[in-house]
């Protein structure tokens, strides 16, 4: 019930979330997807959270990795943080907490998440999910949203049709050939159609200075 209650709020928080019950699940995902952040129960079906985590950092895995668990004594905390974990949390807590610690996990490991994201004219506020460009409100649709926050946390880097994807939808989900495509389309009537560039036959950027 825990788990299905974070994965929806975590979506309306406009993240795209993969949720498993088995550490041997999370291990195939983490092999084959690239990830932000990973939340990780102590108390799997088949192991304990915490070897889990030892595990991964043993394989060199710098994952921003979260311990949300029920074992609230300070001997669960420190075994869970000196197994590699970047911090814990416990259950229950709220989501807007859980927002914030996850953001603050990833800007130690230099990766994304930034509580604010800029690039030109356009400004995402992230623990909001609050879009401007030039100061102006921009309504996106989640799909819209998750793609400029994808790009904005990479400037610079050209990411392809399969990594905006990955971005953008979960294990499941029912993905348009051209999906991508379409979301880019709407996307650049909204906040300027020269803020996302195309590179041909690579993908999309947006520039650490995109044009006006």
């Amino acid at each position: 019930m825990l788990g299905e209650a974070v994965a929806s709020a975590l979506g309306a928080a406009m993240h795209s979330t993969d949720w498993v019950t088995r550490r041997a699940d999370a291990e195939a995902a983490l092999r084959g997807h690239r990830y932000d952040a990973a939340l990780i129960d102590l108390g799997l079906p088949d192991s304990d959270g915490g070897e889990l985590i030892a595990a991964l950092r043993a394989e060199g895995s710098d994952l921003p990795i979260l311990i949300i668990s029920a074992r609230d004594q300070i001997t669960d905390r420190v075994k869970g943080l000196d197994a590699g974990a970047d911090d814990y949390l416990i259950k229950p807590f709220d989501i807007d907490e859980l927002l914030a610690r996850l953001r603050a996990a990833a800007r130690r490991h230099g990766g994304s998440l930034d509580v604010s994201l800029r690039a030109g004219a356009v400004e995402v506020d992230v623990a909001r999910c609050l879009v401007h460009v030039d100061g102006r409100p921009v309504p996106l649709a989640v799909r819209e949203y998750q793609l400029l926050v994808a790009l904005m946390e990479r400037r610079g880097r050209v990411l392809s049709r399969s990594q905006l994807e990955d971005a953008l939808y979960a294990w499941g989900d029912e993905v348009d050939s051209n999906a991508v495509e379409v979301h880019i389309h709407h996307l650049r009537k909204k906040i300027g159609r020269t803020v996302i560039r195309t590179v041909r036959g690579h993908g999309y950027v947006i520039d650490e200075s995109p044009a006006l």
